[in-house]
This record gives C-alpha cells, sequence and structure tokens, in this order.
C-alpha cells in the first residue's frame, strides 16, 4: 500500500499548477497511480529534461535550450522591431497567428503590487539594456489588456518615451480583460494592423 504522506506530497506537487485545486489534484494524483504510472514517469522524465535544459535567451529573454533562441538567431527576422510581451504563452500566440516578423522581449510577468511584483521582479533592466543597444527602432508593447497588463504597458511607456525609437501599442482590439493567449488569429492581426503611436 502506498505511503499516504507520498501521496499527500504529489496532490500538495500538483496543486501548485495554475488552476488546479484540492478535488483536480487527487483526481490526476490517483489516475497517474491507479491507471498510468508510465505516464507519470513521461511526466517526471519531461519535467526533469526541461528543468536541466532549458534557461532564458540571452536577447529576448524567452525561454532557450541555447545561449540565443531560434528566433532571435534567425536572419528571416526584422531586427529593428521589437514586441515586449508578458510571457512565452503570448509570444507562441503572436507566433502561431504568423502576421508578425519582427523581434520579441518577454518580461516574465506583469507588474502586481498585490502579489509583490514590480519593477525590479521582471526583466525590465534587461529590456532596457536592449533598447540603449541601439537596434531597436520601434517598440510594440504587447502587454495583455487586464489591469495589470495596462499598468505594465504605462510604466514600461514612460520608461521607453525618453529613447530615441518609436513606441506603439496595440490596437484596442483585443477585449478588456483578455489575454494574448487566448485570442484568435483574427484578432491578433487586427490588434497589429492597427497598432498606433502612443
Amino acid at each position: 500500500m502506498a505511503d499516504p504522506r507520498s501521496v499527500e506530497g504529489l496532490k500538495q506537487a500538483l496543486q501548485r499548477l495554475p488552476g488546479v485545486g484540492p478535488k483536480s489534484a487527487q483526481r490526476m494524483a490517483f489516475h497517474l497511480l491507479e491507471r498510468d504510472r508510465e505516464g507519470a514517469h513521461q511526466i517526471g522524465e519531461a519535467i526533469r529534461q526541461a528543468l536541466s535544459r532549458v534557461n532564458h535567451c540571452n536577447r529576448c529573454n524567452n525561454f532557450s535550450e541555447s545561449a540565443l533562441c531560434p528566433i532571435c538567431s534567425s536572419s528571416k527576422r526584422e531586427s529593428g522591431i521589437l514586441c515586449v510581451v508578458e510571457t512565452p504563452a503570448d509570444l507562441e500566440a503572436i507566433e502561431q497567428a504568423g502576421i508578425y516578423h519582427g523581434m520579441y522581449f518577454v518580461l516574465m510577468g506583469h507588474l502586481s503590487p498585490l502579489d509583490n511584483i514590480g519593477p525590479d521582479q521582471l526583466a525590465i533592466e534587461q529590456l532596457i539594456k536592449l533598447v540603449d543597444a541601439g537596434e531597436v527602432k520601434e517598440a510594440i508593447l504587447a502587454t495583455n489588456l487586464t489591469l495589470e497588463g495596462q499598468a505594465t504597458g504605462d510604466f514600461l511607456l514612460d520608461l521607453l518615451q525618453s529613447k530615441l525609437i518609436s513606441v506603439t501599442r496595440l490596437a484596442r482590439g483585443l477585449p478588456m480583460g483578455g489575454e494574448l493567449e487566448y485570442m484568435d488569429s483574427g484578432t491578433l492581426h487586427q490588434a497589429f494592423s492597427d497598432r498606433r503611436s502612443v
């Protein structure tokens, strides 16, 4: 019989995933232990490999297994345009839409005073260094249209307005409270097409 402490530890670990509460964690834990131990081993091995191999791209801060991610090392991208997003999921949503061919910068979150996330917890200093290097001509602020995303965009706008670059924001075609990760490609296309100076 399984040690109840081990089962409880598995349930607690699963609850660390977003959107997984106690009941969902229990269902997952029991499923893996009762019916899919091979799947549990695959999940464990995949997590171990990702943790040991994946770091951050030196340029855009996205997840990468090498010093530069495939986007930053591509000669086919427009290097003078920089799209600033909150998360790797936002970057993936834009890439899947196939409508943007510039570079990215991933903040790895948004400002959230209630969660004690300020500018020092994001990669803002790295973003400013990238802009100061001189290659960026336009920065597109593609933060989510949530309260936190708007506050992050406003903060970045204040920082970037003193730089000798054009600063634009995605058009308001994105719904308020929406997150890029969940937008369809048509909505993203409209938002990029209608971006404006701020």
